[in-house]
């Protein structure tokens, strides 16, 4: 059986950039917090706790110390209260996502009803939505642009995981809406890298492994991907989880993962998946 990892599996450079920054500000203070999980990597958020940085889902508790903003980045005031506080403030927003905080800032301060493409639970979205006015609109489709107001100026900016495709939908229906039409492409390109690759590996395999947190929209994109064209994808987070009934009359595995996933644990699915093959 024969193992093929996708070249572009793993941290993508807001993810490994974010994390560097939280290893690095846990050993400096030993008061140090993330706001929200630092990236959708429940074993990364383990490995900061064993060194002291515990998550906060607001600062409602926190006076003092350091305060690390996650990749995803974070809502505009709570941005403010750290700053009123006087906290040591660690950025680690992802530069792409900050991209599209601003575009949704400028869009709204300049007269635009702002339409967000994304998924409206993700932290993501809920920060990028924060940075605008009360003519911010998430939607997730295309069919969904329907049900939002008449608008003379439109401006759109992504969740950076979307699709491309899926933006463009959402972008014709808009055309259809107003009158004016500004568009920003916030779409991180290691997303859509990440997505056409596991395309083409998962054509020339006969199982595929989608390895990342369940709680990261990349990695689930990468699995729904995947499976639409080999229904044999199994999503996991962790080697442990690998079932060996999965491998039943398989000669090509195809591996990949999501952007918040770190090499170790790539690594690890790797080794366990040769090591079935060998007690076969």
């Amino acid at each position: 059986m024969k193992v093929i990892l996708a070249k572009r599996a793993g941290f993508c450079f807001g993810v490994k950039r974010a994390t560097q920054m939280a290893f690095e500000a846990a050993g400096i203070d030993k008061k140090t917090y993330t706001l929200g999980p630092i990236i959708h990597s429940p074993q990364v958020v383990n490995k900061l706790e064993e060194m002291g940085v515990k998550v906060l889902k607001n600062l409602d508790t926190m006076d003092c110390g350091t305060i690390i903003i996650r990749s995803h980045g974070v809502a505009s005031h709570e941005i403010e209260e750290a700053v009123q506080k006087q906290l040591e403030i660690v950025d680690a927003t992802c530069p792409f996502v900050k991209k599209a905080q601003e575009h949704v800032k400028r869009l709204s301060e300049t007269g635009y009803g702002v339409v967000v493409v994304g998924d409206a639970d993700h932290p993501e979205v809920q920060g990028i939505v924060s940075y605008g006015g009360d003519k911010v609109f998430v939607v997730g489709s295309g069919e969904e642009v329907a049900k939002l107001p008449k608008m003379n100026k439109i401006g759109v900016v992504a969740q950076t995981t979307q699709s491309f495709e899926n933006l463009k939908n959402v972008v014709s229906e808009c055309l259809l809406r107003g009158g004016e039409i500004r568009v920003f492409n916030t779409i991180c390109d290691a997303t859509a890298v990440r997505q056409e690759e596991a395309k083409e590996l998962a054509c020339q395999v006969d199982c595929m492994l989608v390895v990342g947190g369940f709680n990261s929209a990349n990695t689930r994109r990468l699995a729904e991907v995947c499976v639409e064209i080999q229904p044999r994808t199994h999503h996991i987070e962790t080697a442990a989880e690998i079932d060996p009934d999965w491998f039943s009359g398989v000669e090509r595995v195809g591996v990949t993962a999501g952007a918040s996933t770190p090499k170790w644990i790539i690594d690890e699915v790797v080794s366990r998946i040769e090591e079935l093959n060998k007690s076969n």
